[in-house]
């Protein structure tokens, strides 16, 4: 297994990171390219590699498999997990053949590590029912009060935070 920082150069594997994160093949979206045109999901990749944006890229055998990102949102933008403005949202994508690896608590740990240097915590935002919220809780990922919502589809989500310092 590797784990490496991400590069501007990665944004096409963010995409396609993104793509297995936001169920968008679930919801219809046949390719990770169709997520340009929805804004609420492209501005957690667009123009990757702004100021403030941290993440790491991991898999096996040097193919990437993986990524796990952090982007800040301001209150006029602001993305599923907003917290407020000083506190990035996390983003991970694992591939399916990259899952029950290890691989994303791989990607977590190393950017926990990265990111305690800059933030004081992180947030994201998960659906109940996705097994990666019991990886979440394990690292220290807590519920924000209030911050339950369903969507149009009827899917339950809620923003986790974790304290970083």
């Amino acid at each position: 297994m590797f784990v490496r920082p991400a590069e501007p150069t990665d944004e096409k594997l963010l995409w396609a990171m993104l793509y297995e994160a936001s169920y968008a093949r679930e919801n219809g979206i046949d390719s990770p390219d169709h997520l340009r045109g929805t804004p609420k999901l492209a501005h957690y990749v667009e123009g990757w590699g702004a100021a403030g944006d941290l993440g790491v890229v991991g898999g096996f055998d040097g193919v990437p498999l993986g990524a796990a990102w952090l982007r800040l949102f301001g209150p006029d933008d602001p993305a599923y997990g907003y917290v407020d403005a000083d506190t990035p949202e996390l983003a991970i994508g694992v591939a399916p053949e990259g899952r029950g690896t290890g691989l994303g608590t791989a990607l977590m740990s190393a950017l926990h590590d990265t990111a305690r240097e800059k933030y004081d915590a992180i947030s994201l935002s998960v659906r109940l029912e996705n097994p990666a919220r019991r990886l979440y809780q394990r690292l220290g990922y807590v519920d924000v009060p209030g911050s339950g919502q369903v969507n149009l589809a009827g899917t339950a989500s809620v923003t986790m935070v974790l304290r970083l310092r």
